[in-house]
């Protein structure tokens, strides 16, 4: 009698913690989730108080880290025999700096301005980042590809590298002053009616969201010249064949280090590392 005595008190016991817990994590949850209203509400008052003409100059900080110190600073952090490499990729242009210098931005970006949004930022948005890729499902979508460098932050951030990456890239293929213009304010256009259009709608419909390539490709695909139909043509071929590829590095006589392309065999997709040949 004793033991079912105490037996009942602890699952009452156990129940009632259940319950609080349940309550707590109920309130957590309406918290976290403002309603449309709310969110629009929030939206305006960081505008307000951090107007979108505050982000239209940067003035460099007068303690402003040394770019190449910075590099040098990050290159400790890898392998030394690719450190050269990377600083060969990264004089060849403009736009192949501009890859390399994520660091170099992300200080610059950390006094600019923000509305104290915080996201989980890609850390590193720029053109190159994104690309054609399978889903489980053997669509192509079109998206963000890189992570490397995520973490939370202003969403400001991935926006302005992103903007950026297309102003130095139009520049580094020769457009005129308007053409460049007329690219960044699209870029940043389409990025506003994307976050218009997800704030109406539930988070699980955004998690679904995507650019289906072949639906793209029928509507904007007679607008690429007949080169740049061609390099998308064969970026999608391979992009569609399941033998993807990867890269593997090579070492050589004398310490030098290079980097190939090499079809993916059957137990490299299986999940284990490919061997450099």
């Amino acid at each position: 009698m004793a033991a079912t005595t105490k037996a009942t008190r602890t699952n009452r016991a156990t129940s009632a913690s259940s319950k609080r817990a349940a309550e707590a994590l109920k309130a957590r949850v309406e918290l976290q989730h403002r309603s449309v209203a709310d969110r629009v509400a929030r939206g305006r008052a960081a505008r307000a108080e951090v107007p979108r003409s505050s982000h239209a100059t940067f003035e460099p900080s007068p303690d402003r880290c040394d770019p190449i110190a910075l590099l040098e600073r990050q290159a400790r952090t890898r392998v030394p025999e690719l450190v050269p490499i990377r600083y060969g990729r990264m004089l060849v242009s403009p736009f192949t700096f501009y890859r390399g210098a994520a660091m170099i931005m992300a200080g610059d970006l950390a006094t600019t301005p923000r509305s104290g949004l915080a996201v989980q930022c890609c850390g590193d948005a720029h053109l190159s980042n994104f690309g054609v890729f399978a889903s489980p499902e053997r669509r192509l979508v079109f998206d963000l590809n890189d992570f490397d460098e995520t973490l939370p932050g202003p969403w400001e951030w991935d926006i302005k590298r992103l903007a950026v990456s297309m102003l130095v890239a139009a520049q580094d293929n020769g457009y005129t002053i308007k053409q460049q213009q007329r690219i960044v304010l699209a870029t940043v256009d389409e990025y506003r009616g994307a976050m218009a259009c997800f704030a109406g709608i539930k988070d699980l419909d955004v998690w679904y969201a995507h650019l289906d390539v072949e639906s793209a490709m029928q509507e904007l695909g007679s607008q690429l010249r007949p080169a740049a139909a061609r390099r998308t043509g064969k970026a999608l071929a391979k992009a569609r064949n399941p033998r993807q590829h990867v890269r593997v590095l090579q070492a050589h006589e004398g310490g030098r280090w290079s980097s190939a392309d090499r079809k993916s065999g059957p137990a490299d997709r299986a999940g284990r590392r490919p061997r450099p040949r």
